[in-house]
């Protein structure tokens, strides 16, 4: 398992758990191992990043580990994961690597270290990094002379993908009045560009990043702002993204959410239809809710569970050809188009079925009927030895036994935090709320909570 990176890279407090020479000899290491598989020796790696202050820092830093080892390092800036991805598939890149912390303040930060293909990293180089990273491995030498490394302007890689995005609409948006909150982030720039360029009448909000600000009070995290700034200008739709802008989620013309699970029911019908739907099944995560399930069954749409985490996800689509897939919290991946959840991806999705089907994003979602659900996290000291304590196992078995078939209980550790989430989903919110806070009071009487 590993030490440093989660289900979404290596993540942490910025100079505290991630610090700029863990950074340094990441790039070292990626630089080094990546130019033995060329033939010259001269790895290719592409890097982006989000706007958090930090970013900057450990752009410099990875830039000179590359180099240091003798690789180019390409800088496409101020970006989206998705771009990354996109980037190092379509081009002659050894990988990619994202500066991050998606949906987490501003002073966490985060390290995404992408394959050939686009997709998360795999398992068996994450290990070898963090063997790097611990001091296992030895040392690596330096290049030299004209060895050395070195730093290229990539800018038009992001423009390239931007080009990407706008070929995937299949009408234009002329005439509709369309929100973005785009985060303070990664697609402060970015959507804009698309949505005016297909010709929709953008209102956008949460695009003036200042290194402090980005997922302050805004973005796919905090969906009210989006909310408020759709009924108060009369917009046909919303789309909210996160940091990084791997998600999205949408508000309807009446100021509705529509989030990750109603995504996929209304582009898994719209795909159903088309008869495009791969094996008749989407592949979600055990989050989604129960009323995702009672929906693709009234649908007649087949489905697939994976642990938490869009990697997860993918893996699986990848391994059984599925095309649809994602999370509640907006990362929804379209296999034939990107390797990653995309939020203004989908964001062009949803618009796309909008606009073929002449139908509101409010009717689209109206056959959803959302269970009411209660998510509360709790930081721990320990989250094995919490998630494993037989007092907090005899506690989740007890509501489980109390919920019977009407709803159900699901306790996990976070894979990027020192967290526990506790989830109860019910027929009322306020069953949901007293079984919650009955399996936080059991971790919190065991003494597992953190300071």
């Amino acid at each position: 398992m590993s030490k440093y990176f989660g289900t979404d890279g290596f993540r942490g407090e910025a100079n505290e758990t991630l610090t700029a020479e863990h950074a340094y000899k990441t790039g070292r290491f990626i630089g080094w191992y990546y130019g033995l598989k060329r033939a010259d020796g001269r790895a290719k790696v592409v890097i982006g990043k989000d706007t958090r202050r930090s970013s900057y820092m450990f752009e410099y830093a990875l830039a000179a580990g590359l180099t240091a080892s003798g690789a180019d390092a390409c800088l496409l800036h101020v970006t989206t994961t998705p771009s990354v991805s996109y980037v190092v598939r379509t081009e002659d890149f050894d990988c990619g690597i994202m500066i991050s912390a998606s949906h987490n303040p501003y002073y966490d930060n985060g390290i995404k270290l992408i394959n050939y293909y686009g997709e998360k990293m795999e398992e068996d180089t994450i290990l070898k990094v963090e063997a790097y990273l611990d001091g296992i491995t030895g040392e690596i030498q330096f290049a030299k002379g004209e060895k050395i490394g070195r730093t290229v302007d990539y800018a038009i890689g992001r423009n390239r993908y931007i080009g990407y995005l706008i070929s995937l609409a299949t009408r234009s948006y002329e005439g509709l009045k369309v929100g973005l909150d785009c985060a303070n982030g990664s697609a402060w720039m970015i959507a804009k560009n698309v949505f005016d360029t297909l010709g929709a009448r953008t209102y956008v909000i949460h695009n003036n990043p200042d290194g402090i600000n980005i997922n302050q009070d805004c973005g796919s995290t905090h969906i009210e702002a989006l909310q408020k700034h759709v009924m108060e200008n009369g917009l046909d739709v919303g789309f909210a993204f996160d940091g990084d802008a791997d998600r999205c989620l949408c508000v309807d013309e009446h100021g509705n959410v529509v989030d990750g699970d109603a995504i996929l029911y209304i582009y898994g019908c719209y795909m159903k239809e088309r008869g495009k739907l791969a094996g008749n099944k989407v592949v979600t995560t055990i989050m989604s809710n129960f009323g995702l399930y009672k929906a693709f069954d009234a649908a007649g749409i087949e489905y697939e569970k994976t642990a938490v985490g869009d990697k997860y996800v993918y893996e699986n689509m990848e391994a059984n050809g599925y095309r649809l897939g994602g999370e509640q919290s907006g990362h929804i991946i379209f296999r034939k188009y990107a390797a990653t959840g995309d939020g203004i991806l989908t964001a062009i999705k949803m618009m796309e079925v909008m606009l073929e089907k002449k139908m509101t994003l409010s009717k689209l979602a109206e056959p959803f009927t959302i269970y009411p659900q209660v998510l509360k996290n709790i930081r721990v000291r320990d989250k094995a030895a919490a998630r494993n304590d037989e007092a907090v196992k005899n506690a989740i078995a007890i509501v489980e036994e109390k919920l019977g078939a009407e709803g159900r209980i699901l306790v996990r550790e976070s894979g990027t935090e020192p967290v526990l989430r506790i989830m109860v989903e019910a027929d009322q919110k306020e069953t949901c709320e007293a079984y919650v806070d009955t399996i936080l009071q059991t971790i919190i009487d065991r003494g597992y909570q953190a300071e």
